[in-house]
């Protein structure tokens, strides 16, 4: 193929729900009759969580069935096959969220062929790539298209780095493979002259020769990485094996497979998920869980399986498990390595000092034969944290205030690395420096990362009996270049909650204008599972019991461990008893709610919903309104029943003892 054929209809994911309802009925219209087009299109929107059930040619139902516009979702399944589209068009920031290589997959098996937007996401852009469906932000294309003009493939790859005009043109990331990865090799070890930060040193250390990248990168360009650890979960894997065997045959010779490692994290719960099950998708999980269980046991790779409430400890360990990027950082990742899985959370493990970030399905499946994932070079912004953090503020106040920036919400930190420094930093715990890495998933970075430190020795120590050593180069120089600086001075801080919708609609909760009922309380998930948030939801769940206070009948609590560990931990320090007495629901180790997959998700649009997790875009949590909060203000605001800070509970109620909440 050398040019593009507008063989089918342009799609315009207009803000108006009138727009799209026209298009739907077969009119076609223009770039100024679709008036404003959305900004911030999710993943979850393009492919809600119960369609990754799918990864074969059904998945081609069902692009955009989670796009909401002006209360509605306007486009039902087969709705793009259907109405013939080939090309879609929208604004800022396209493909937020989830690393899901299902989102791109399910538009191209729909037949769309190029999708134009004002800018994109890292990753969906790459996953894009890898599967060989074009993308482009060049308006001027659209007229063209409508003329019936061909585009030339060259026109289509224009300006971007080499590599991925490379994937594009060689048909997709495992063609590419084929061609190029196949004797792939350290690069020189030579360090690059001059100041550099700890992400570009760690990077430099991992390259990989390869005949068509660079052996110096400049920012832009795209290169290879040997990780030292993947890892995967069930979402992924099926339609990795099936990739895999469709390409190379069966079996497979997986490089360093004792690096690779599988995690069933998702679907502990799912015959609780109202949406798997109103969606008679529990066969499905069960199918794709299957998958997975095959791929681990032909390959004899090692796995961790999530637990249900009637499954007891064992003292053999066969039973550690929780959330993939949780355990990551907690069993496997270390200073200075770079660690890659499917999931856009993976960043979670660069509060560790080391450089992690998420891929999409075939990404990990050439990593998985070649040992080489490709990354496009970013550059780095500094965070500066200074002052100190008022009493009640967490880690997560700060990530919310940070994503209400408005550079940050117009995109200035897509496909960046964010390096968080300062006093306020170094002050913080493992599991709070995680908050910050963790959600820069949610500020559109590449990853996030923090220098390790005494604190990083001592949690390696105290969760794994390592005694690691600091090496002196592990920090950015003094005089390393940063693409900018953002400093926040955090005694300015307080409790903050980010409106439904987005991540980036934080404010603080002191200037909300009326109180706002809650049905639900939600505390879990990899952002807010640690220990320390386990100790904050203690501390204000334990300060309620002591005054005769538990949860109001309307509103249901759920806390869910990210990991087993720290569910032990949780018996160890006797907190099973206060979470039982203010009548909490306590969830094993798993995704659950924060996917849209398992309890504490919302089944009217009605409900309310203060949640801990890192994610509150359209339809993520069910179609409910979610409010995102720190672990302590989720806490106060299930004693209360409306949205609350710890503080703001500890005014109301004071030293009183109450039968129950007024």
């Amino acid at each position: 193929m050398s040019a593009l054929e507008p063989s089918g209809r342009i799609l315009f994911l207009a803000d108006s729900a009138a727009v799209m309802a026209r298009q739907l009925q077969g009119h076609a219209v223009t770039l100024e009759e679709a008036g404003p087009l959305r900004d911030d299109v999710s993943t979850d929107e393009i492919t809600p969580v119960p369609i990754l059930t799918h990864y074969d040619d059904a998945l081609g139902r069902y692009p955009y069935t989670g796009y909401k516009v002006e209360g509605t979702l306007p486009i039902a399944a087969n709705a793009i096959r259907d109405g013939g589209f080939s090309v879609t068009v929208a604004g800022n920031r396209y493909g937020k969220g989830s690393s899901r290589e299902h989102s791109p997959a399910a538009e191209k098996l729909a037949g769309i062929r190029l999708v134009i937007a004002k800018s994109f996401e890292r990753i969906y852009r790459q996953n894009a790539d890898n599967i060989g469906l074009f993308t482009s932000t060049d308006f001027s294309l659209i007229p063209r298209l409508q003329k019936g003009e061909p585009i030339g493939l060259d026109t289509l790859v224009a300006g971007r780095d080499a590599l991925a005009a490379s994937v594009l043109l060689n048909g997709g990331l495992l063609k590419f493979g084929q061609k190029y990865l196949s004797q792939v090799g350290e690069a020189t070890p030579a360090m690059p002259a001059g100041p550099q930060t700890l992400f570009e040193k760690i990077v430099h250390r991992h390259m990989l020769a390869t005949p068509v990248t660079p052996a110096e990168p400049n920012p832009g360009d795209g290169i290879f990485v040997r990780a030292d650890w993947r890892f995967i979960h069930e979402y992924y894997t099926g339609m990795c094996a099936h990739m895999l065997h469709a390409t190379f045959g069966k079996p497979l010779q997986l490089k360093d497979a004792d690096h690779i490692v599988v995690f069933e994290d998702h679907t502990s719960y799912v015959t609780e998920s109202p949406a798997h099950v109103r969606g008679g998708l529990v066969d499905n999980v069960a199918r794709m869980c299957a998958a997975q269980r095959d791929f681990v046991r032909t390959y004899q790779l090692r796995c961790h399986r999530t637990l249900t409430e009637d499954e007891s400890r064992s003292d053999d360990g066969s039973n550690i498990a929780g959330i993939s990027h949780a355990m990551m950082a907690e069993r496997y990742a270390l200073p200075g390595q770079v660690v890659v899985g499917t999931d856009s959370h993976t960043t979670h493990s660069g509060a560790l000092g080391c450089v992690a970030f998420g891929v999409g399905t075939t990404d990990m499946a050439n990593a998985f034969v070649t040992g080489a994932v490709r990354m496009t070079m970013p550059q780095c912004i500094r965070v500066n944290l200074v002052g100190a953090l008022v009493p009640g503020v967490t880690a997560k106040d700060v990530v919310l205030h940070l994503l209400a920036q408005a550079e940050i919400k117009s995109g200035a930190g897509v496909g960046k690395v964010f390096e968080f420094t300062g006093p306020v930093v170094c002050a913080m715990s493992i599991d709070e420096r995680a908050t910050l890495t963790n959600m820069c998933a949610e500020l559109g970075g590449f990853t996030g990362i923090v220098a390790p430190d005494a604190e990083t020795v001592r949690f390696l120590k105290e969760r794994r009996g390592i005694d690691f050593v600091v090496e002196p180069w592990m920090r950015s120089d003094d005089d390393a270049v940063f693409a900018t600086t953002l400093e926040i001075n955090c005694r300015t801080l307080s409790p903050m909650v980010a409106r439904p919708g987005d991540p980036g609609n934080g404010l603080p909760l002191a200037t909300l204008d009326q109180r706002v009922q809650v049905d639900i309380a939600y505390g879990g998930s990899c952002t807010a599972g640690k220990r320390e948030d386990f100790d904050l939801y203690h501390e204000v769940l334990h300060w309620a019991v002591e005054r005769g206070l538990r949860i109001p009948p309307h509103v249901t609590l759920y806390l869910q461990f990210g990991t087993t560990d720290v569910r032990d931990y949780c018996i160890r320090k006797g907190y099973m008893d206060t979470f039982n007495a203010v009548g909490a629901r306590i969830l094993q180790p798993s995704c659950g709610a924060c996917a849209n997959c398992g309890p504490g998700s919302s089944v009217r649009a009605d409900q309310v919903t203060v949640s801990s997790i890192n994610r509150n875009f359209p339809g993520r949590s069910g179609p409910g309104q979610v409010w995102l909060a720190s672990p302590p203000t989720v806490a106060a605001s299930a004693i209360s029943g409306q949205l609350l800070s710890f503080d703001e509970l500890q005014q109301r109620y004071g030293s009183s003892r109450a039968a129950r909440n007024s």
